[in-house]
């Protein structure tokens, strides 16, 4: 009988589907929406206090004491353009990193994006693949599903036809076709893939940290602005002034607070982290690096353990085929083993293995009849054959294969073990059953229990850095080895298999460099252990790799992991257990891989990377995906995220500074009733000379300082101290001002000692002081004197100097805690609080 496909739906059907609204649309952005940008960057807290100080001035004030304003206004520009652009970048890439999904429509294969999935679709099941919309199972050949992602079971689960297939699940092996029956809503696969991502966000020690921040300063800010607001009050005669409407001294109580409030918020803090984010993401784009999730880039930064899988990753992934050989004292007819490596090779849905043999060889007239994909489960693969004829056909479960013209016996001599004039191995239409034969490719652990020697002698063939594998045959039929796999013990050695692989080049170099920096660097391959300790040493890893398989409790990998750093024939599942082992360890884990057993491993690691020719599932878990599978990639990825740390830790230190001594101003004043010493323009002027032009370029800075636990403490042990020096400063210079002359030249006399230590800070944050960043520290203070120099600006400031007497006083002052400011730096460097290290 002839073989009948299931074509699928046809091009109507899909349409008439589509126009139904049946169709698998998730809603997976890859990055934020518009709306979202916009509305984090606009309506936060601090801009709304900002904003309500703003329309005060407005209303009530001089115009130009909202000037603050346009820093909130440039800073919510800045961060949506910055996130936009990024948003960009990411989607484009993310189009080359999206998952797939195989259909047959109109007896044809294609595959499409998932959201063009409709209900009734033929899916074309492969390993690898994730299923994207909840399907019902119509044939399978030996297919198992990993369900992790859904129950927490770890186990592979076998289906068979009629079973359901939940979107969500991974291929784990073998192959199937199923008939989709749940879609968009109706389907798990938008949850399980939104709860995926949200599994565990990123641990970023910069976004807890100045999330911290900003939750410390919204506790106090409302009690610190009406305590500011009612010493306003009191400085300007109280509420009896507020009374009198030919008082307008409540106008300038007014703008007192308004100044207040303006130098506690730090309004740029997270736009810079923000930007520094950002920025590193488009950089890593253009390197065709796809970040998943920002705070990634800072993660590879903390990252002191890297574990690698080495096929794909420290390996070109292709492997090719070298030859067979004998088994030990062996001297068997290769031309069976041929047909049936033939047979294995023409798997559609084969691994790397199969792929490798393609081409190598000639079925001829030989008829599969069963097959057995590959599963890391089990370590083989298998086939069965039935020898003669001109026709081949692919028996799949439930398919009849047409009848075939059988040979002689000539044929069935070429089996192993025939015994000549043995007539049960003749090929005769009455008794084809008897001529079918069972081939097994797989690892020689597996294949070569109760052989010795020639385990020992695929031991020594693997210990050149060849890849080598077993071909055995037995009688028995593929299907008893789905459920009792040791029946491998059954089937009879036939000959060695021998493969190759390519390190890549970049390899060695980059490992070299995590060496440098620190970074421990563990090989767990599902190889042969020989052949990955061939590898590893090529690679400068060590002599030996430990054969995983003989671990089989917590303590045992535990102690494997504490002497060595290269494993072989490592299940998927030791993969998570040695993440998890090492996380407890307290150790900050990076895993990469290509293949769906590194799925749940880089998912529970701190930093799941996966190579651009991974699975879906892989990806679509991990926070990073070289694209175009360049391992070389990594060490830009780490700097960029020391980068990122370093630099967002300079800038915090400068915006938190400000909000110290804004604090200490605020309180000060409003509890002894001064004024308070500055108009809130000029302390505009300040903050953008002094810290947010500054903090900017050092945002952006090159940086490689290594990563140091325990940000946030540094910075406020830094920015504390550094912001009470500040506030001393202005006061002390400030105190004899405001009796001595008018409070116009006062202010303005004030202002100068406050951006002197400002710019101090400055200039030891930005240490080592390279030419540029000089050059940047003369710019902002050539800018401050135009700022006093120039009729306009002058105007516009409020800037009035006429006593040299007092200039020179302020200027002693603001030496003065300038020097307080470089002494407490010296103390802090030798202290470990700052590092100026790049």
């Amino acid at each position: 009988m002839t073989v009948t496909v299931d074509p699928g739906l046809s091009t109507a059907e899909v349409n008439e589907r589509v126009s139904l609204g049946q169709v698998n649309v998730t809603h997976t952005p890859t990055s934020r929406s518009l709306g979202d940008i916009i509305r984090e960057n606009v309506f936060t807290f601090f801009n709304g206090i900002l904003t309500v100080c703003f329309i005060a001035i407005l209303l009530l004030g001089d115009l130009r004491d909202g000037f603050f304003f346009g820093v909130v206004v440039f800073n919510a520009a800045i961060g949506i353009v910055q996130e936009l652009r990024a948003k960009r970048a990411l989607d484009r890439l993310a189009l080359l990193a999206a998952p797939e999904t195989a259909v047959r429509r109109d007896g044809v294969v294609s595959v499409i994006r998932p959201e063009e999935v409709v209900l009734d679709d033929l899916v074309i099941a492969r390993p690898g693949d994730q299923i994207t919309a909840d399907c019902a199972v119509v044939i399978t050949t030996a297919l198992f599903m990993d369900e992790s992602l859904l129950t927490g079971e770890s186990d592979p689960v076998a289906k068979k036809a009629g079973d359901p297939l939940m979107s969500g699940s991974l291929v784990q092996s073998g192959t199937a076709e199923a008939r989709v029956t749940a879609v968009g809503a109706d389907s798990y696969a938008s949850k399980l893939t939104a709860q995926i991502k949200r599994h565990s966000l990123v641990h970023s020690e910069l976004r807890a940290a100045t999330n911290r921040i900003l939750v410390y300063l919204s506790w106090i800010l409302v009690p610190l602005i009406i305590i500011i607001v009612f010493g306003r009050i009191s400085t300007y005669g109280g509420f009896a002034a507020l009374a009198d409407p030919n008082d307008q001294s409540w106008r300038q109580a007014l703008i007192d607070a308004v100044a207040s409030v303006v130098g506690i918020i730090p309004e740029g803090l997270v736009l810079l982290t923000s930007l520094a984010f950002g920025v590193a993401a488009i950089s890593l784009s253009r390197q065709k690096v796809l970040v998943q999730e920002l705070a990634a880039v800072e993660v590879l930064a903390r990252v002191d353990v890297l574990c690698l899988d080495k096929t794909g990753t420290l390996t070109t992934g292709t492997i090719g085929f070298h030859g067979l050989e004998q088994l030990p004292g062996a001297d068997q007819d290769l031309a069976p083993c041929r047909v049936a490596l033939a047979a294995l090779s023409i798997d559609d849905a084969g691994n790397a293995t199969s792929r490798a043999l393609a081409n190598q060889f000639e079925l001829g007239s030989a008829v599969v009849e069963e097959r057995l994909a590959f599963s890391s489960f089990r370590a083989f693969s298998a086939v069965r054959l039935r020898g003669g004829g001109d026709s081949v056909r692919v028996v799949a479960e439930g398919v009849e294969a047409d009848r075939v013209t059988l040979g002689g016996a000539d044929e069935a001599e070429a089996l192993p073990g025939h015994v000549p004039g043995d007539t049960r191995g003749e090929f005769g239409p009455e008794d084809e059953a008897l001529t079918s034969v069972t081939w097994l490719l797989g690892a020689p652990e597996r294949l070569l229990p109760g052989h010795p020697e020639a385990l020992a002698a695929a031991h020594e063939i693997a210990s050149s850095g060849r890849r080598t594998l077993v071909l055995s045959w037995c009688d028995l039929p593929t299907e008893s080895f789905v459920d009792e796999p040791e029946r491998v013990r059954e089937a009879t050695p036939a000959c060695f298999v021998i493969l190759e692989e390519t390190l890549r080049p970049e390899a060695v170099g980059t490992l070299e460099y995590f060496a440098e920096e620190g970074v421990r660097v563990i090989i767990m391959s599902g190889d042969n252990p020989h052949t990955v300790a061939s590898i590893a040493r090529q690679l400068s890893l060590g002599d030996v790799a430990l054969d995983a398989s003989t671990l089989t409790t917590d303590d045992e990998l535990t102690d494997a992991l504490a002497t060595t750093s290269v494993f072989g024939r490592v299940a998927p599942e030791q993969k998570q257990r040695v993440v998890a082992l090492l996380q407890a360890q307290g150790r900050s884990v990076a895993m990469t891989g290509d293949g769906v057993n590194d799925a749940m491993a880089i998912k529970d690691a701190d930093l799941g990377i996966a190579m651009g020719n991974a699975t879906p599932a892989t990806r679509a878990v991990s926070r990073l995906v070289l694209l175009d599978s360049r391992f070389d990639r990594m060490p830009e990825v780490l700097m960029l995220g020391r980068r990122v740390i370093a630099n967002v830790e300079r800038v915090s230190n400068l915006f938190l500074s400000k909000t110290v001594y804004g604090i200490i101003l605020a309180l000060f004043t409003a509890i002894f009733a001064w004024e308070f010493p500055f108009l809130p323009r000029q302390l505009t002027l300040v903050s953008v000379l002094a810290i947010g032009v500054p903090s900017f370029f050092l945002a952006l800075a090159p940086n490689r300082r290594r990563y140091r636990a325990g940000v946030l403490p540094r910075v406020l042990k830094f920015s504390v101290p550094t912001g009470l020096i500040a506030a001393a400063a202005c006061l002390l210079a400030y105190g004899p001002l405001r009796s001595a002359l008018p409070q116009v030249e006062a202010r303005s006399l004030s202002t100068i000692s406050l951006f002197m230590v400002s710019l101090w800070i400055v200039s030891v944050l930005a240490r080592p002081l390279s030419r540029p960043r000089l050059a940047l520290i003369l710019a902002v203070s050539a800018a401050f004197l135009l700022a006093y120099l120039l009729p306009f600006t002058q105007s516009f400031f409020v800037l009035q100097i006429t006593s040299l007497g007092w200039l020179l006083y302020v200027l002693l002052i603001g030496a003065v805690g300038a020097g307080g400011i470089e002494l407490y730096y010296r103390f802090a460097k030798r202290r470990g609080l700052v590092v100026d290290r790049e």
